[in-house]
């Protein structure tokens, strides 16, 4: 064992439930956010740096976490997002040849605190039947009621607004200028990989902040919106909202990925709720109702479109399905170039099975641009 006098640490739950652990290192250290999980058996590094776990302590279920090290290129943001890090064994040690850090010096490079040793199923079997909910993790082991103090403050995930911690404030751009398809994304929380995708299928991409208004997105005069995944409840995001709604007003497509998907609900009116614990992995299984087949998909997101009033809604068409739990995972408008899905295709590491949706977009932004009706 590299560290010899690792310090106790301990996960207090919002409901006062405790769980045991040690300090990744020898270092001391509080973090507080919503408890959370994720299933996937690789791809911590994209995991930690994803804009849509803002504020959120992270337990992976892998039972070894840091043995393929951290890789330059393999973030999905600029930083890392979780609030801290619970998992069971943690290696100190890697043994990729490509890598070119420990995961140790990655988390220390963006000050983040983590705990292993952790009773991982048990805390993981807690989450899926008490839910998902606010908690602290801690060396500080002796100061439990100040702990429960501090954590009481700690406001909930629903009805909190995060994209503005995580969006770009001015405007960049992505792409060949000059391109032959111009997409204007609005940033609330947009991952680097959907911007990999959307270049190298032939775009220029225009990234906006989250509170850009729709008349500056369309100054650029784009040929397509993108509106993106993101940490947080959709319903405080009024201004992406509006924008989303001049956006399909405008006639021209519109695809909305996980957060972009729900303010794309709520543009036409449905509503969205916070789940019991939320999809947050890269095998959960997704009918497309479209065509009969079943797909695998990477997924994270604690809130969703309500399925009832989507099915009822007369503009729109519920074109996926979560066949775990029947939660809507993709719908489609009936008379604009709109739809968008609950999960991501661009998943990186995770199934591709759902590239398609990038392929679907381009397509339609062709026919758009060549005056086709919609279909």
């Amino acid at each position: 064992m590299k560290y010899q006098s690792r310090k106790k640490a301990i996960i207090l739950l919002a409901d006062g439930t405790v769980f045991h652990g040690k300090s990744v290192g020898d270092k001391e250290g509080t973090a507080f956010g919503e408890v959370c999980f994720n299933t996937g058996m690789t791809g911590y590094q994209e995991i930690f740096t994803d804009p849509s776990y803002f504020g959120q302590l992270m337990v992976t279920t892998n039972a070894h976490i840091g043995n393929y090290g951290t890789q330059a290129q393999e973030v999905e943001s600029d930083s890392v997002k979780i609030a801290g890090l619970i998992c069971k064994n943690f290696s100190y040690d890697y043994s990729r040849a490509i890598a070119d850090k420990s995961l140790e010096a990655f988390l220390e490079d963006h000050a983040l605190f983590a705990i292993s040793d952790v009773d991982t199923r048990a805390l993981v079997s807690y989450i899926r039947d008490h839910g998902a909910m606010n908690a602290v993790i801690s060396t500080d082991v002796e100061n439990l009621e100040d702990l429960k103090r501090r954590l009481a403050q700690v406001p909930s995930m629903e009805g909190l607004e995060l994209a503005s911690k995580v969006s770009v404030q001015n405007p960049y751009s992505v792409g060949e200028e000059g391109a032959a398809i111009k997409i204007a994304a609005l940033d609330i929380g947009i991952k680097k990989n959907i911007l990999r995708n959307l270049e190298k299928r032939g775009a220029h991409i225009k990234v906006f902040p989250y509170n850009a208004h729709f008349k500056d997105m369309e100054a650029w005069n784009p040929d397509a919106y993108f509106i993106s995944n993101g940490p947080g409840d959709p319903e405080p995001l009024f201004d992406a909202i509006n924008a989303a709604k001049e956006m399909i007003a405008s006639g021209k497509p519109v695809f909305g990925i996980c957060l972009g998907h729900q303010v794309i609900a709520l543009a036409n009116g449905v509503g969205t709720y916070k789940m019991h614990h939320g999809h947050r992995g890269i095998n959960h299984p997704v009918l497309n109702l479209l065509t009969g087949k079943g797909e695998i998909t990477s997924q994270n997101h604690g809130f969703a479109v309500k399925r009832e009033e989507a099915e009822s809604h007369p503009d729109l068409e519920v074109t996926h399905i979560h066949l775990n739990d029947g939660t809507l995972a993709g719908m489609k408008m009936k008379n604009r170039d709109v739809f968008s899905v609950q999960y991501h295709p661009e998943a990186s590491p995770g199934p591709h099975d759902a590239d398609y949706l990038f392929d679907d977009f381009f397509k339609m932004i062709e026919k758009n641009k060549a005056g086709a009706v919609p279909v």
